[in-house]
C-alpha cells in the first residue's frame, strides 16, 4: 500500500524532539510522500528546510490566522520561497470566520493576493475554509490553477461548489470522529475518487478509531492509514483502490512523478 499525506505540520513544536522518528514511522507504514505545510513566512521557511532534510515537499503561504501580521512585501516573499524546488503549492491560504484571529477584510485581501500569485506562478493552491464559504467561493472563482480544499468539513452545497470548480478535497481524521464527523461521512461517497486526497494535519486531528490511542494524543503521518481505511469502508471499495487513487491524485495535483513500485 502506498500513501501520500498531503498535510503535515512538521514544523510544530510537538515534533521538535523526534522529527526523524516521526518520518521513519511514517515511511515504515507506507507513507511514501508528505507535504509539509507552511502557514506563515517563517513557518514556510521551516517547512522548506525540513522538506529538504527529509526528502519531502512543502507549501509556502500565509494562513488566514496570520493574515493580520503579513508584511507589505508578503507576495514577493512567497514568490521567492515558491521558487525553491521543494515547494509544490501556494498556501496554506484561505478564510477562517470561525476563530476570526485576523480581521475578515484582511483575510480576504491576503487570500485573494495569494490566489493571484498562484495564477502568476502556475502553482496549485493549498486552501483553508471555515465558516466562510460564500466569501471563499467568490475569491477562488478567480483561480486559474488547480487546488485542494484542505481538511474539508463543510456542507453538501460547499462540496458541490468546490467539485464544480475542479478542486480536490482533502480528508482528515475528522472522518473517524463519531462525535462530529457524521456529515462528512455521509458526504464522502459524493467525492469522486479522482478528486480525493488524504491528510493527517498532524499533529492535530488524531483519528478517534485508533485503538489503543497513543498516550501523547498526538497525530502522526503514520496514522493516515486509519483515515484511508475508514474512507474505503464508506465507499464500499477495496482499501488498495482508494489508497492508490488518492496517491496518484496527489502526484497529479502537485505535478510530481510517481516512482515505480518496488
Amino acid at each position: 500500500m502506498r500513501y501520500f499525506d498531503i498535510g503535515v505540520n512538521l514544523s510544530s513544536e510537538q515534533f521538535a524532539k523526534d522529527r526523524a522518528d516521526v518520518i521513519f514511522r511514517a515511511q515504515s507504514a507506507g507513507i511514501e510522500n508528505m507535504l509539509l505545510i507552511g502557514s506563515n513566512i517563517d513557518d514556510s521557511r521551516q517547512a522548506i528546510a525540513l522538506a529538504h532534510t527529509f526528502n519531502q515537499t512543502a507549501s509556502a503561504g500565509i494562513h488566514p490566522h496570520d493574515a493580520k501580521t503579513a508584511q507589505s512585501n508578503y507576495c514577493e516573499t512567497i514568490a521567492s520561497l515558491a521558487s525553491d524546488s521543494a515547494v509544490v503549492a501556494i498556501g496554506e491560504c484561505g478564510l477562517d470566520y470561525n476563530r476570526d484571529f485576523s480581521p475578515r477584510d484582511k483575510q480576504r485581501e491576503v487570500f485573494a493576493a495569494q490566489v493571484a500569485l498562484a495564477n502568476k506562478l502556475n502553482k496549485p493552491l493549498y486552501m483553508h475554509q471555515r465558516d466562510a464559504h460564500q466569501d471563499f467561493l467568490a475569491i477562488v472563482k478567480e483561480a486559474e490553477v488547480p487546488g485542494v480544499v484542505h481538511c474539508f468539513t463543510d456542507s453538501e452545497q460547499a462540496l458541490e461548489a468546490y467539485l464544480e470548480l475542479g478542486f480536490y478535497i482533502g480528508i482528515t481524521g475528522w472522518l473517524c470522529d463519531e462525535r462530529r464527523g457524521d456529515t462528512l461521512r455521509q458526504l464522502l461517497p459524493r467525492i469522486p475518487l479522482d478528486k480525493l486526497l488524504f491528510e493527517t494535519d498532524a499533529p492535530y486531528l488524531l483519528p478517534r478509531n485508533i485503538k489503543p490511542k497513543p498516550k501523547s494524543r498526538r497525530c502522526e503521518p503514520m496514522h493516515i492509514t486509519h483515515v484511508v481505511a475508514q474512507a474505503a469502508e464508506l465507499y464500499g471499495l477495496p482499501l488498495e483502490e482508494v489508497a492508490d487513487a488518492a496517491f496518484n491524485n496527489a502526484h497529479k495535483l502537485f505535478a510530481l512523478e510517481v516512482s515505480a513500485c518496488d
